[in-house]
């Protein structure tokens, strides 16, 4: 089994993409670990605010595997990939971390650099893992955070929203650790 982080977000029908996304990995995957959710502005284009989290779960197939399976998931969420990078997105799942793997692996670049870009990656990340340790830099996503912060010129505006989860999907927070069982 491997550890693997993600990233999803949404500007079209944000809570809906977010809790059916959640919804589909727990049924596939079983347990799903989650951040708490976050509002932000759209990041290199005009266009609604986004919602943002970071999940943890284990997988048991391979990375190309794992790859495939978010694509059909955006896909059955209805994301447009013809309308670029930066556009609004029903859906939109990256893979961050795949246990400690790095480098490029068929495009997919490991640990994916949005990690320290972002701060609606890196703040749910450091909340969700705060002493995990970035593959390649070593640091705590905790300290990356900071350090982020710290770094006036990475201002991204972003703030943590209550998030309405379904019963059947609903988070519980031992140690302040949101599960989805």
């Amino acid at each position: 089994m491997a550890l693997v982080t993600l990233s999803l977000g949404s500007n079209i029908e944000p809570a809906a993409n977010v809790r059916q996304a959640v919804k589909a990995l727990r049924e596939r995957h079983g347990e799903v670990r989650v951040s708490p959710v976050y509002e932000s502005e759209a990041v290199g284009f005009s266009g609604a605010n986004f919602l943002n989290l970071v999940v943890a779960l284990e997988v048991s197939g391979g990375l190309e595997e794992l790859a495939r399976e978010l694509k059909e998931l955006e896909q059955l969420q209805g994301r447009d990939r013809s309308a670029g990078s930066f556009a609004a997105r029903t859906l939109d799942v990256d893979i961050l971390t795949y246990d400690a793997l790095q480098g490029d692996f068929g495009g997919i670049q490991l640990p994916r650099p949005e990690i320290t870009r972002y701060a609606f990656v890196l703040q749910p990340l450091a909340d969700l893992l705060p002493d995990a340790r970035h593959p390649v830099l070593d640091k705590s996503y905790r300290q990356l955070w900071q350090e982020f912060r710290d770094n006036a010129a990475q201002e991204q505006r972003l703030w943590q929203v209550p998030f309405d989860w379904d019963l059947s999907t609903g988070p519980r927070s031992p140690d302040g650790e949101r599960m989805i069982p």
